[in-house]
């Protein structure tokens, strides 16, 4: 059933674990999202970021996951994932989007409060939560320590930002990155500021991007078959479970599903030489991708969590 990040993500908070979110681009990817959103009892969050709305087609992707949390008695919602204007939400929330983040994180401070505030006005009128972003998570090629921690949230900045927005979730950058990791410098999460953000914004819902652990076994399998993939990693499982400990409860996760995703392919193609129906690999990549997902569920502790 389809329901807002809000109440899937106050339920993780009060039960001390957290939900979830997975990009989808294509079917194949839902339905892994899906089925192990049922075989694990767990609640999940469907993202769709404007790259995916381009690829795939706005109207196409709502449909299909609203077909998709009807079929099914786990709570799911449907979100945008990083939306960069006004026009954009407001196509989202149109066509059934339960959630929408507006991240404006690459303005100056009010210029980003201001862009939220109108995002917050058109969307809880319309009963769809918001998220937005304070601070910016660095690319992958950033390996500097002193670079990194420009781009941290602050959390004074972050309490006045909550106060004067409304919004009801934020998305906070501790030492997160989006895509796998390529640097010398080990993945490390920001533990005493992550703690400091919460006290100042208490009620507020804390969300993690960038946060794909890149397991071992994704990259072997990926790397065997074609994939150049050296030196990707991601952040540690033991530091996801401390954030979820100290208030995250929401933890966006979709370069573990590419990976996935690329690895069971190019596997497929490699092996089964006579293979031309897209359906025997798509079908391969789906299973590899639910398999992630469910992994994820039980490490959030969002597993039998389904009401």
């Amino acid at each position: 059933m389809l329901t807002t990040n809000t109440k899937i993500m106050s339920a993780a908070i009060a039960g001390g674990y957290a939900v979830g979110a997975f990009n989808i681009s294509n079917l194949e990817t839902l339905w892994a999202i899906t089925e192990a959103a049922v075989e694990e009892n767990s609640p999940a969050i469907v993202g769709v970021t404007p790259s995916a709305i381009k690829y795939g087609g706005l109207r196409h992707l709502a449909e299909i996951v609203k077909v998709s949390a009807e079929s099914i008695s786990q709570p799911m919602s449907l979100h945008l994932d990083h939306g960069k204007d006004l026009e954009t939400v407001r196509d989202c929330i149109d066509v059934g989007f339960t959630s929408v983040m507006i991240d404006a994180s690459h303005l100056k401070f009010e210029e980003n409060m201001a862009l939220t505030k109108e995002v917050v006005s058109l969307a809880h009128s319309r009963g769809v939560s918001v998220e937005a972003e304070l601070g910016r998570l660095v690319g992958i090629e950033e390996g500097v320590v002193e670079e990194r921690e420009a781009f941290f949230t602050n959390p004074e900045e972050a309490e006045e930002f909550v106060q004067r927005t409304d919004i009801d979730a934020l998305a906070i950058a501790i030492g997160t990155a989006h895509g796998p990791y390529k640097s010398r410098i080990e993945p490390k999460l920001d533990f005493t500021r992550l703690k400091a953000i919460k006290d100042r914004i208490k009620d507020t819902l804390i969300v993690l991007h960038g946060a794909s652990s890149v397991p071992p076994w994704i990259i072997e399998k990926a790397t065997k078959y074609g994939a150049e993939l050296s030196g990707a990693k991601g952040i540690p499982e033991v530091q996801i479970t401390k954030a979820i400990s100290l208030g995250v409860s929401k933890i966006n996760i979709d370069t573990d599903l590419r990976l996935a995703f690329t690895g069971a392919v190019r596997e497929a193609l490699a092996t089964s030489p006579k293979a031309y129906d897209p359906r025997s690999f798509l079908n391969q990549a789906r299973d590899t991708m639910k398999e992630v997902v469910k992994g994820k569920m039980r490490l959030f502790g969002s597993s039998s969590r389904a009401t």
